[in-house]
């Protein structure tokens, strides 16, 4: 059910694989997913039994991911999914989830503050600037030492772009900027998004790996629509 999973003070995060879930093939079998060609069914049974381990008596507060930057504040009782990238809260008994196939998930916490964040990237969501929106956000709500945890994404040997969209990125977040295994113009999501949070004197713990060489995880450039997602969650506990 979990890639990784950490507890750091009042404040539990976790990226899920692949496993734990009633999901049937091609999407078998803890597919989080909002949409596609899974069971919806099976889809909102596997995030059951997700809360149910991970944050029992929780409330869930997701989105609906547009690759922008808008970063949506939730109080102690989650309202309707917002289009957004991008979740910050100051309430305890909140689960913060985004959900990802080879975007970057990315999970924030300053523990002492008790805010709490969690946001997708992907290639427009980078050069949009959506994690550092995030920080700032954070900051606004008290925030002062924030780390945050990256989690599973393509790396930049395996996601392969034409050089003009290299060049696009690159110029916005030089960082990013890659070659693949086998030669061509890729893009390093994951690295982009690490200089962004040092950049704005975030503590960043890389807990990454490439969701397309890895079977225990859902990718997109794999699997294109028989990809399902996995999830970055994070809370802080109540009491």
């Amino acid at each position: 059910m979990y890639f990784h999973r950490a507890s750091l003070g009042p404040v539990d995060l976790a990226f899920t694989d692949r496993f734990g879930g009633v999901s049937r093939m091609p999407y078998d079998a803890l597919n989080l997913a909002l949409g596609g060609g899974d069971d919806p069914e099976h889809c909102r049974t596997n995030v059951r039994l997700l809360l149910d381990d991970f944050a029992p008596g929780d409330r869930l507060a997701d989105l609906h991911q547009v690759h922008g930057c808008t970063v949506e504040v939730v109080d102690a009782e989650p309202g309707q999914r917002p289009d957004a990238d991008a979740l910050v809260s100051a309430s305890a008994g909140v689960v913060l989830m985004v959900r990802a196939a080879d975007c970057v998930p990315v999970l924030l916490a300053d523990q002492t503050a008790g805010v709490i964040g969690a946001a997708h990237c992907g290639r427009p969501g980078l050069a949009a600037g959506v994690v550092p929106a995030t920080v700032e956000r954070m900051r606004e709500l008290g925030a002062e030492r924030v780390a945050a945890w990256i989690g599973p994404h393509v790396c930049g040997s395996c996601y392969e772009v034409p050089i003009e969209l290299r060049a696009e990125v690159g110029a916005i977040v030089p960082a990013a900027v890659a070659t693949t295994s086998w030669g061509t113009p890729s893009l390093d999501l994951g690295a982009g998004v690490h200089a962004q949070l040092e950049a704005l004197g975030v503590e960043v713990v890389d807990v990454s790996a490439c969701t397309k060489e890895r079977s225990d995880l859902y990718s997109f450039r794999r699997d294109g629509d028989e990809a399902g997602r996995l999830a970055g969650l994070i809370r802080r506990r109540a009491g």
